[in-house]
């Protein structure tokens, strides 16, 4: 069994996040630039084993597609192309920016950490895939 990632994408940055081996724990990886993403990809691929990557798909508060989506769909066929035996699948990212801001407090970050942007995209991803392990958990149960 493979990992899972999770990727926050943005129009500059892409927050990252995958689960250990056994699929218990969801961890932040890194934040890379939007153009150094398929590199990277490729490379970590080449090292680790992933069978899912799940992509954030910005909603609005009705659940339709927000002004974002319009870059994650030519992103996700990317990915499927570029990686054809990985199972790409999306996941609701609504409120993962507050929430990983209000996780930074929680944890007692100053102001200035809390500025950081690439770490708060690796924590929107790390909560994008804490759900989607949630959601798939509660699939199982219910089976």
């Amino acid at each position: 069994m493979g990992r899972i990632m999770a990727i926050d994408y943005g129009q500059k940055r892409v927050g990252i996040a995958v689960t250990d081996p056994d699929r218990i724990i969801a961890n932040g990886l890194t934040t890379v630039h939007v153009k150094d993403l398929m590199a990277f990809l490729k490379e970590y691929f080449s090292r680790q084993n992933v069978d899912c990557i799940v992509v954030g798909e910005p909603r609005d508060m009705k659940n339709q597609a927000s002004d974002a989506s319009r870059f994650i769909e030519p992103f996700v066929k990317n990915l499927r192309k570029q990686f054809p035996s990985i199972l790409v699948e999306r996941m609701d990212e609504r409120f993962t920016s507050q929430m990983a801001f209000q996780t930074m407090i929680d944890a007692g970050l100053g102001r200035k950490s809390r500025q950081n942007k690439e770490l708060v995209d690796t924590i929107s991803a790390t909560l994008i895939l804490q759900s989607y392990m949630e959601q798939q958990k509660h699939l199982s149960d219910r089976k």
